[in-house]
C-alpha cells in the first residue's frame, strides 16, 4: 500500500512533455502582456485620460494572469492518474501517459501476462532407454519425475514449482541435491544421489558440453562432442517433445549421468480475457508481438489461439532489451508488459513499460505503469486513460489560449470606440477567476470516465 501510495503521489508531481510546451508559450506570452498593457496605457493616456489608462493597463494584467495556463496540465494529470489508481492502473510518471496514447506496438511476455502464471504439470516421459536400478518399487515415471523436481526445488524457475506440485501430488519423496548450478535462460544441474542429472532445454546440453570441453584433456574432446550430440538426437523423443510443444507444453528433458533420461511438459492456462484483449487491440491498429524464452513451437502454438501478430521465441533474459531496440529502429512505438526479474531491461528499454501487479518488485520498479490485477485488460484501461487525460489536457490549454486571445483585447479597451465599454479591474479579475475554474472543472470530467 505504501508503494501505491507513492507511486500515485510521484506522478502526480511529475510533468508530462507537453507542459515544455505551456513553458515555451509563457516564456513569450508574460512580456507580450507587459508590452499590450504599456501600450494600452500609452494609448489611452494619449487618446483618453491617466484614469482611464491605468484601468486598462491594470485590467490587462490581471485578465492575463497565466493561472489557466499553469493549472491545464497538471490538474489534468493529477486527477487521471487518482482515476487511474481506483481502476488498478498506477502511473509512475506522466510522461507515460503521453507516450501511451501513441503507441503502435504492444510486447508482451507469455509467462504471468498472456497465461495465468500458474502452470501444471502435464507429461512425464521417460526414454526408451532409461532403467533405474530398483524398478520394484517406482515406476520409470516416477523416478523421471522424483530427479526433476528434487532439482527443481532448488530453482527460482517459475515452472519449477509445477513440477514439485506435480511430484507432491503422486506422493514422491524428492531427494538431497548437491552442486546445484542454474545456467539462466537453459537449465538447472545438479548431483542427486551420486548421479549427475541436468533439465532444462536444449541450450542446457550445449553449455554443458561447452564446459566439458573446454575442461578435458584434448584427446578426450571428440568423445564428449559425439556424446553430446546423441544425447539430444534421439528421434522419437524429439518427435514427442514437438507434439507437446504443438499442443501449447513447455518442454524440458532431463538427462542422468550423460544419458538422456525423458522429458517433462508443463503446460500454464491462457487467462480467459487475453484473446478479447487482443482483439480490442487489433481493432485499434496496435500490433501485438509476443516475446519468451520458450521453444518456438509452443510460442506459436499459443499465438495462433490469440491471433496473435509476431513471435520471438527462444529469447535468454539478457537479449529480450535487444529485441525491444530491434523493434524501435524499425520506427515503432512500443510498448512492454512483463512481470519477472527477466523483464526488467526490456520494460525499462520500451518506449513505455508496463508492469503486471501480480508480479516481481523488480520489474514494478523498471515500469512506467503496473496494472494492479495483472490482467491485459488492464493495458486497454491504461490506453483509455492516456487517451483521454491527452484529450482534457488540449482541451484546458485550449479554454485558456483562447480566453487570452479574447479577454486581453477586451481588457485593453477594444470594445470602447463601439460599445463604449472598458472593463474594470474588478471584472478582469472575476473573469481571470473564471477561466482557472475552467480548467479545474474540466479537469475533473476524468473522474466519470468509465475504464
Amino acid at each position: 500500500l505504501a508503494q501505491i501510495v507513492r507511486m500515485v503521489g510521484e506522478a502526480q508531481r511529475s510533468r508530462a512533455p507537453i507542459q515544455r510546451l505551456v513553458d515555451v508559450v509563457s516564456a513569450y506570452f508574460v512580456p507580450a502582456v507587459i508590452v499590450v498593457a504599456i501600450i494600452a496605457f500609452a494609448v489611452w493616456l494619449i487618446l483618453g485620460s491617466f484614469a482611464y489608462a491605468m484601468v486598462a493597463a491594470v485590467s490587462v494584467l490581471i485578465i492575463a494572469c497565466p493561472c489557466a495556463l499553469g493549472l491545464a496540465t497538471p490538474m489534468s494529470i493529477m486527477v487521471g492518474t487518482g482515476h487511474g489508481a481506483r481502476h488498478g492502473v498506477l502511473v509512475k510518471k506522466a510522461e507515460a501517459l503521453e507516450i501511451l496514447e501513441k503507441v503502435n506496438t504492444i510486447v508482451v511476455d507469455k509467462t504471468g501476462t498472456l497465461t495465468e502464471g500458474k502452470p501444471r504439470l502435464q507429461s512425464v516421459i521417460p526414454d526408451s532407454k532409461f532403467q533405474i536400478p530398483n524398478s520394484e518399487n517406482s515406476t520409470v515415471e516416477k523416478e523421471l519425475l522424483r530427479l526433476a523436481a528434487s532439482l527443481e526445488k532448488s530453482s527460482e524457475h517459475p515452472l519449477a514449482d509445477a513440477i514439485i506440485r506435480g511430484a507432491e501430488e503422486q506422493n514422491i519423496k524428492l531427494a538431497k541435491v548437491e552442486n546445484f548450478e542454474s545456467v539462466t535462460g537453459k537449465g538447472i544441474t545438479g548431483i542427486i544421489d551420486s548421479r549427475n542429472v541436468r533439465i532444462g532445454n536444449e541450450k542446457i546440453f550445449t553449455a554443458e558440453t561447452q564446459r566439458h570441453r573446454e575442461e578435458e584433456p584434448e584427446h578426450e574432446k571428440r568423445g564428449a562432442e559425439k556424446n553430446s550430440a546423441s544425447l539430444l538426437l534421439s528421434g522419437e523423443i524429439l518427435k514427442k517433445a514437438d507434439e507437446l510443444r504443438a499442443e501449447g507444453q513447455t518442454v524440458m528433458f532431463v538427462a542422468v549421468d550423460g544419458k538422456l533420461a525423458g522429458l517433462v511438459g508443463v503446460a500454464d492456462t491462457i487467462k480467459e480475457s487475453a484473446k478479447d484483449a487482443i482483439s480490442e487491440l487489433h481493432r485499434q491498429k496496435i500490433e501485438v508481438v509476443m516475446m519468451t524464452g520458450d521453444n518456438a513451437i509452443t510460442a506459436d502454438a499459443v499465438a495462433k489461439k490469440l491471433g496473435i501478430d509476431k513471435v520471438f521465441a527462444d529469447v535468454l533474459p539478457e537479449q529480450k532489451a535487444e529485441k525491444i531496440k530491434e523493434l524501435q529502429s524499425e520506427g515503432k512505438i512500443v510498448a512492454m508488459a512483463g512481470d519477472g526479474v527477466n523483464d526488467a531491461p526490456a520494460l525499462a528499454q520500451a518506449h513505455v513499460g508496463i508492469a503486471m501487479g501480480t508480479g516481481t518488485d523488480v520489474a514494478m520498479e523498471s515500469a512506467d505503469i503496473t496494472l494492479l490485477k495483472g490482467d491485459l485488460r488492464g493495458i486497454l484501461r491504461a490506453k483509455k486513460l492516456s487517451e483521454a487525460t491527452m484529450k482534457n489536457i488540449r482541451q484546458n490549454l485550449f479554454f485558456a489560449f483562447v480566453y487570452n486571445l479574447i479577454g486581453v483585447p477586451i481588457a485593453a479597451g477594444v470594445l470602447f470606440p463601439i460599445f463604449g465599454l472598458l472593463l474594470s479591474p474588478m471584472i478582469a479579475s472575476a473573469a481571470m477567476t473564471f477561466s482557472s475554474v475552467s480548467v479545474i472543472v474540466n479537469a475533473l470530467r476524468l473522474r466519470n470516465l468509465k475504464l
